[in-house]
């Protein structure tokens, strides 16, 4: 067997205990962002969003998807990673999986794919969820497809480095609740960054969910407050910002080294 071969071998391992794993439990893991976002559509589509009227030239309801999808895919790709990578450091098995001869990117990707694949499957049931709402005219599927999958990735990074430094369950909830929630509803979820004075608009650009938020929003209605090429280059520049990181911390041994 080559030694691609073994990576494979490793990486397919990896992803399908991943997938197995939230399938498993799919109440916990997949129905409760279901749920949620059903809620959100009630309330600010229907209660909030007819006195609101249009914004961005579209009924508010319409407006909102594209946040109410990223938002289940970025949260179920973090939470996916952080508390199956931390499961792993504090039951010590991750141990075996690093004296392995399976490099540290084939670790890295099979932990990231597997976080993907439960963002990109709640984000399809919330997409769902959303046409029995709405009556979206998809503008340009390749772009929603890639944005999603981008988002995917790059919580699921940001899940794995939380997971290495994270010494106790409860670390693993400080990023979500005091990082994760402030940035997903300051990134243009439920409002368009025009309606901001000029400093909170550029002090918006600091946040990547905006990016990711407005890539979707062309995607899927054709309107957006940054261009898509720039929407873009920033989520690629932070995916691999953090890939770079995370396997500098996986060379280390941080957080699992003793």
């Amino acid at each position: 067997m080559s030694d691609w071969q073994r990576y494979w071998v490793t990486f397919e391992t990896i992803l399908t205990k991943e997938i197995l794993r939230f399938a498993r439990i799919w109440v916990q893991t997949i129905l409760p962002s279901v749920i949620t976002t059903t809620l959100y559509f009630v309330i600010f589509g229907r209660l909030i969003g007819d006195r609101i009227g249009t914004m961005g030239g579209f009924d508010y309801l319409d407006f909102i998807v594209p946040g109410l999808v990223l938002m289940g895919v970025i949260t179920n790709s973090y939470s996916n990673v952080v508390s199956s990578f931390y499961s792993s450091k504090f039951s010590r098995y991750i141990e075996e999986l690093l004296i392995s001869p399976a490099p540290n990117w084939v670790i890295l990707a099979g932990y990231v794919a597997g976080g993907a694949a439960r963002g990109l499957v709640v984000g399809a049931a919330v997409m769902a969820v959303a046409l029995l709402f709405t009556e979206i005219q998809v503008h340009s599927p390749a772009v929603m497809l890639l944005i999603c999958l981008m988002t995917a990735v790059l919580f699921s990074l940001g899940g794995f480095i939380n997971a290495i430094y994270a010494n106790s369950f409860d670390d693993i909830s400080i990023v979500p609740t005091f990082v994760l929630t402030p940035l997903t509803y300051l990134g243009g979820v439920f409002y368009s960054i025009e309606l901001l004075p000029g400093f909170w608009q550029g002090l918006s650009l600091a946040n990547p969910v905006l990016y990711m938020v407005n890539a979707f929003r062309y995607g899927l209605l054709g309107v957006s407050d940054i261009p898509l090429g720039v929407a873009f280059g920033m989520t690629l520049i932070f995916i691999v910002g953090l890939t770079v990181y995370s396997l500098s911390l996986l060379r280390r041994g941080v957080g699992i080294k003793t």
